[in-house]
């Protein structure tokens, strides 16, 4: 299966022999970087190989729609509980530069207390199956040939099914997962000697499998009160699963810290953020760096998430990232997914790349408030960890409530997480083995009496049976779907006039979902604008219309809300009346035509019209307009009457007429365009001028039925102007 980048995905074709389908590769891979790069002249030091298929940057247009990849690989976390719709989200997402895809609440989720592989839905209603991951590795390894670059697909090896998860990634080729024990035990209550020994088996068959290690510790910053006073202990935390790791087995370059900033503004982001960054990354130099936002304070607004989300890349950019996350507002706004996840892999791309060779410019000071914020934050880690060592280790300090502590160490408030050692979920299930105990599999943990059947297969017990299922397999037994009312067979024809003819509907979570938002202005205040809201989303026929964001403009004068919605009809794109869309030529085009054969313009307001500011976006060089290009633009101002433009137009010798007619009652814009082309006519020059008008009233369908050779709408630019003045001067010069 290939696919075309003008097709979409055929969920139904990507299913077919799913149950024999094996991942192309297994382990994670990182970009390649391209030291000595240049793109449309520019240079670069820090990017990595550029992608063959991609979306660039809204304001790649001006730079010939260069795409520059930055170095760290890109994260985006993809979960509406439907894998036939995310697969398509990831495709977008790669498209966008997202090379590090997490599907979050699946397979491996930590809320599960038991074994759940075959059952159709986890909690929140996300499937969990070996179908669904299969799926989803089988679509990015088709993904990452049509973008050109490897895609690292991850999920959580945890809960008490630990274990035999990390057993399917590592059949299924998941590249990347969570694995923390203190996670398991801090957040989910699982019994620390169960988490750990879990741990121990999980973590020796990632290895095997060369999937990287993601771990929980940033989880203290988003429970603890304040979370910059948990800085210390983070450091031990890490720590702690560093060294367990490492014991298990686990090369250090598998290992990464899931390092998060512990404050956001309003606090003083950078004076608490980047110490703790420094700190973390001198004493963790020889392991992999995983970058994410900081959440814990994120409310439902954008910009304020786009704003953390900037200051905390400009920390990565300081001090090195291997990986960068990319986390938006969507669960607290309720709305998961498509283009806020866009926006947040576009976010890190737009700021990383702006800050290429930030490093070779500038260099972090060796003394004064950093450093001494550096040093004082590594004597607090070193202080609890020995603390911590004193009082019994691990185990006794969560007993007696160490972690998450609102204090900063040394100080202690009292009321941290505290977990009993001989409590917690999947308490005493943990046996110790029989003299004789003997598993043939590979990557198993600890003593596993291999010899006594065969010395020759200590170092592969799996030989015994001629292979486990990671050498073979074929030896997978696949479970299909098991529910009958819920499965994507079901789902897939519910939906399917929405694949397969020319229906479509807006969607924001699934296919098909018909969910908007609508964002607008009450001159009221925020109670009274919350319920009003809903009152006008309900009179606009949207269903299930909740409000997902109020911002306070003032107090008495105003509130933004923005609602979601579902529509309840469908647009048929084949009814469609679309028109041809103007060809746009690039800058240089349309500079050399203007060089070689000179180009002037009247313009100007018609009728009675005071606006000017359409008009002078179109011609001014400041805002874009048609004077960059060379083009001499006459601006005779606002309320021009028609016969004094058309005697400019002669007067000067020019090769156009620019009008704006903005006024639209008693179809004064009409008029106005037809009158201009009847004088023209009169005075004998309508052959020879090109004339365009343009106003937030004009289509090119209502201009050209007035006999104007165009017409330009809401959303034009110079660009769009100027290259339709170049066209049609070359159609005049050769007699057309």
């Amino acid at each position: 299966m290939k696919l075309k980048p003008n097709e979409k995905l055929n969920i139904r074709e990507l299913m077919k022999d799913i149950e024999n389908y094996r991942p192309k590769r297994r382990g994670w891979v990182w970009r390649k970087h391209e030291p000595k790069l240049n793109l449309n002249g520019y240079d670069y030091t820090e990017l990595s190989t550029p992608l063959q298929n991609s979306v660039p940057l809204p304001a790649a247009k001006y730079f010939n729609n260069i795409d520059p990849q930055p170095l760290p690989v890109i994260t985006t976390e993809i979960a509406s509980g439907r894998f036939e719709d995310d697969i398509r989200r990831m495709r977008m997402a790669a498209w966008h530069g997202a090379d590090h895809i997490m599907v979050i609440r699946t397979a491996g989720q930590s809320h599960f207390d038991g074994l759940i592989e075959g059952t159709p839905q986890g909690v929140g209603g996300v499937p969990v199956t070996r179908k669904q991951v299969r799926l989803q590795r089988k679509a990015l390894d088709i993904i990452e040939e049509e973008v050109g670059r490897p895609i690292n697909y991850h999920s959580y090896v945890s809960g008490v099914a630990g274990p035999d998860i990390a057993v399917m990634f590592a059949e299924e080729g998941v590249n990347g997962a969570h694995q923390d024990p203190q996670y398991n035990v801090l957040y989910r209550n699982i019994n620390m000697v169960r988490s750990f020994v879990d741990a121990a088996e999980s973590k020796k068959i990632m290895s095997w499998a060369d999937i990287l290690q993601i771990d929980g510790a940033h989880n203290a910053n988003a429970t603890a009160k304040d979370a910059w006073k948990v800085m210390p202990e983070l450091f031990v935390q890490h720590a702690i699963n560093c060294a367990f790791s490492v014991q298990v087995g686990m090369k250090k370059e598998q290992i990464a810290l899931s390092t998060v900033p512990p404050t956001a503004a309003p606090a003083p982001d950078l004076k608490i953020n980047l110490p703790y960054a420094v700190a973390l990354r001198e004493f963790f130099s020889e392991y992999k760096m995983r970058a994410q936002m900081n959440t814990k304070y994120m409310e439902s607004s954008t910009r304020e998430a786009t704003v953390t989300h900037v200051l905390n890349l400009l920390i990565s950019k300081l001090t090195s990232a291997d990986i960068q996350s990319t986390i938006t507002p969507d669960e607290g706004r309720n709305v998961p997914w498509h283009m806020y996840n866009i926006e947040a892999c576009d976010t890190a791309k737009q700021a990383l790349v702006g800050m290429d060779g930030l490093m070779e410019m500038l260099e972090l000071k060796n003394d004064g408030y950093l450093r001494d914020k550096v040093r004082e934050l590594k004597e607090r880690a070193i202080l609890f960890l020995e603390e911590m060592l004193e009082n019994g280790g691990y185990f006794n300090a969560v007993e007696k409530g160490y972690f998450i502590d609102s204090g900063i160490y040394p100080e202690r408030n009292g009321d941290g997480i505290s977990r009993k050692i001989a409590g917690g979920v999947g308490v005493n299930t943990v046996y110790p083995r029989d003299n004789d105990y003997f598993a043939p599999v590979t990557a198993h943990f600890g003593n596993n009496n291999v010899a006594q059947y065969d010395e020759k297969a200590v170092n592969n017990p799996a030989s015994l049976i001629a292979g486990c299922t990671f050498e073979k397999p074929e030896k997978i037994i696949y479970i299909d779907e098991l529910d009958q009312s819920d499965n994507v067979y079901k789902r897939l024809e519910e939906t399917e006039k929405y694949r397969s003819t020319s229906l479509v509907k807006p969607e924001v979570e699934w296919l098909g979902d018909g969910t908007v938002t609508v964002d607008f202005v009450l001159p009221t205040d925020i109670r009274h604008a919350e319920f009003a809201g809903i009152e006008i989303g309900k009179k606009m026929n949207l269903l299930d219309v909740e409000v997902i964001h109020k911002e306070v403009l003032h107090m008495a004068e105003g509130t933004r809300i923005q609602l979601k919605g579902k529509v309840p009809f469908e647009i048929d794109l084949d009814k469609l009346v679309i028109p041809e869309e103007p060809k746009t030529l690039s800058d240089d085009e349309i500079s050399a035509f203007v060089k070689n054969n000179g180009m002037k313009i009247v313009s100007g307001t018609v009728g009675e019209d005071e606006h000017s500011v359409g008009m002078r976006e179109i011609i001014d060089i400041k805002h874009g307009g048609i004077e960059k290009y060379g083009i001499e633009c006459i601006y005779l101002g606002t309320s021009v009457p028609i016969d004094k433009l058309i005697d400019a137009a002669i007067e000067a010798n020019a090769d156009a007429i620019l009008a704006s007619t903005i006024i639209s009652h008693d179809d004064i814009h009409y008029k106005n365009m037809k009158k201009l082309h009847e004088v023209a006519i009169e005075k004998g020059i309508r052959d020879k001028v090109i004339i365009i008008c343009g106003g937030t009233q004009v289509s090119p369908e209502t201009a050209k039925k007035q006999g104007i050779d165009a017409g330009f709408g809401r959303g034009t630019k110079g660009e769009h102007v100027a290259s339709f003045l170049v066209e049609r001067k070359q159609e005049i010069m050769h007699g057309n």
